[in-house]
């Protein structure tokens, strides 16, 4: 939040809103975003009963006046919060492609070095017909390639900012700013209203949930072989009944 506060005060000093010292003051003085500057946050929130603006009163006041006023100048709290978001989400994908890119190759690699390696198969928690255990590896490599499609898709969605104000229509920031600042945070900005569409936000959240699933699925298949069950699931028969029958006769 404090880069998206001090970015578009460096953008309002390219259009020659801010001076250009106020902006010197502004970077010099930035204050350290350490447990005391939270718990100062906390504080004053409780006064404010507003989490952006006891934030916007506290690095005020921490820069100093007259140079402190032109933090958040021209903005709406989601213009700040919505933009941080984006670029603390983005950051995170990146990680969790990096990780499971890693994981990919790692499947991939025992695939082809377990390709002529026979494991029994099995269906209903029976032994069935045998493969080839480089089969198994092969096809969660599939899937976990088809997350990390999803992913990248979530990533480029989510790295998006705005500061178009509190009805998304720059009536108090020029067009600039937004610009200016998602450039500088590798962002692209988009259209919004007053917050950027959740619709993203739900994207990353599906793209996450998916990998886990994926993670989950992989877990149990890849432990240590376990016994054939025995009388599973036995239940009553009758001549034509199809499928796996348990103990049935």
């Amino acid at each position: 939040m404090l880069d998206v506060e001090l970015l578009a005060a460096e953008a309002l000093a390219e259009l020659g809103v801010v001076a250009a010292d106020v902006v010197a003051a502004l970077s010099a003085r930035r204050p350290v975003v350490d447990a005391a500057f939270v718990e100062a946050v906390n504080e004053r929130e409780a006064i404010t009963i507003h989490d952006t603006a006891a934030f916007v009163d506290v690095v005020q006041d921490r820069i100093g006046m007259p140079e402190g006023a032109w933090v958040h100048y021209g903005l709406t709290s989601s213009d700040v919060v919505d933009t941080a978001l984006c670029v603390t989400l983005a950051a995170a994908m990146d990680i969790v492609i990096n990780d499971a890119t890693a994981l990919r190759d790692a499947l991939t690699h025992r695939a082809e070095e377990s390709v002529d390696l026979p494991i029994v198969g099995r269906t209903h928690g029976m032994h069935a017909d045998p493969r080839r255990t480089a089969r198994k590896f092969a096809l969660l490599a599939l899937q976990v390639q088809r997350d990390l499609e999803r992913c990248a898709r979530a990533r480029v969605a989510i790295a998006v900012g705005k500061l178009s104000g509190v009805v998304g229509t720059y009536s108090n920031i020029d067009p600039f700013v937004e610009s200016y600042v998602c450039e500088r945070l590798g962002l692209a900005p988009v259209p919004a209203t007053q917050v950027i569409a959740r619709d993203r936000h739900a994207e990353v959240l599906y793209a996450c949930a998916a990998l886990g699933t994926t993670i989950e699925q992989f877990a149990p298949r890849n432990s240590p072989p376990r016994a054939q069950r025995s009388r599973r699931g036995r239940r009553a028969v009758h001549v034509g009944t199809k499928g796996f029958l348990g103990d049935a006769p």
